[in-house]
């Protein structure tokens, strides 16, 4: 099936993807883009790649190495995240040598003991981010999560010192955070806010764009109005900041400054999990609560902190009789 638009789909991206197979080259890649026109745009250009690549010489004649594309993927502003363990596993060997079981290789042996997501984000996106850059397309399935849903969240000691480690490596990043454990929207909702939708006096903020698909407004606590007060408010978006490895990277350091190391694959998505757990520990909110948010659409995606926090049935059992207390 040759290269097509997969249109948006509504509650989960509001992106096109191009998907197919053309010259032997398979792609299921989002556009990034949300309007069809810059997405055509993206399709014409990525089949042209996919033929130009179809119609190079081998890698032999060209003598492309990995070495040697990180070089040219460095040197045109890309990300160094990730790249340098990569260079030192597969240093000089040629990009057509680098397939399915290379990479799998390559993944067990520089994280070893790491989570499929962890290894998709460290080895397989930045080695295929190389690959592309250098003209080289393959298709290469990622390791895929089949654990159970994770559910960490954050007791308030770690969060403050986390907040704090974040605030001292970009006052963007301590906003962000802060405003995800206060607010308790998803990454990518916080991510698209704009100052439009902000209203600090009111503590409020519309999040436009949502899984759900439905429009909400959040209540700002006052930590995330005083957050939130110390940023630019010349730019469009309000934390100026998107997800990519550079986000990461900054997640990272915050870690290492507090002290607090976040789940791998679900690291801001804790801060979701530690707003709905707070909100039952401390403000005795129940399952219904935290549908009538609206940050959650229904009781069955709610319903899963539940079992995280005490129920006063569960707190019954302090009744039960003791040697020094028995039962009438």
């Amino acid at each position: 099936m040759p290269y097509d638009l997969v249109p948006p789909k509504a509650g989960r991206s509001p992106f096109w993807r191009v998907r197919g197979t053309e010259y032997g080259i398979e792609l299921d890649r989002s556009t990034k883009v949300a309007d069809k026109a810059s997405a055509t745009k993206l399709l014409k250009q990525w089949r042209d790649e996919a033929k130009r690549q179809h119609l190079a010489p081998p890698d032999e004649a060209r003598g492309l190495t990995f070495a040697g594309a990180s070089v040219s993927y460095l040197r045109a502003g890309r990300s160094k995240l990730f790249v340098k363990p990569l260079v030192l596993h597969f240093g000089e060997t040629l990009l057509s040598k680098i397939g399915q079981a290379e990479l799998d290789a390559a993944a067990a042996a520089i994280l070893p003991d790491a989570l499929p997501q962890t290894r998709n984000r460290s080895v397989y996106t930045p080695a295929l981010a190389i690959m592309r850059h250098a003209g080289v397309v393959k298709a290469i399935k990622r390791p895929k999560w089949t654990g159970g849903r994770r559910l960490d969240w954050l007791r308030p000691d770690d969060a403050f010192r986390l907040l704090e480690g974040a605030n001292a490596t970009d006052k963007r990043l301590g906003a962000l955070m802060t405003f995800l454990l206060y607010a308790g929207p998803r990454l990518s909702e916080a991510l698209r806010l704009t100052w439009a939708d902000v209203d600090l006096a009111a503590a409020t903020a519309l999040l436009r764009e949502t899984k759900n698909g439905e429009p909400i407004v959040v209540h700002l606590p006052q930590e995330a109005v005083a957050s939130l007060a110390n940023l630019d408010k010349t730019k469009r978006r309000v934390f100026g900041l998107t997800k990519c490895a550079r986000l990461y990277a900054l997640l990272d350091k915050a870690e290492k400054a507090s002290g607090v190391k976040l789940a791998p694959g679900s690291a801001f998505h804790t801060l979701r999990h530690s707003h709905a757990m707070w909100r039952r520990l401390f403000a005795g909110a129940d399952t219904a609560s935290l549908v009538a948010s609206g940050l959650w659409k229904s009781r069955n995606a709610a319903s899963v902190y539940e079992h995280l926090d005490l129920t006063a049935e569960s707190r019954k059992s302090d009744l039960f009789p003791t040697p020094n207390r028995v039962a009438v």
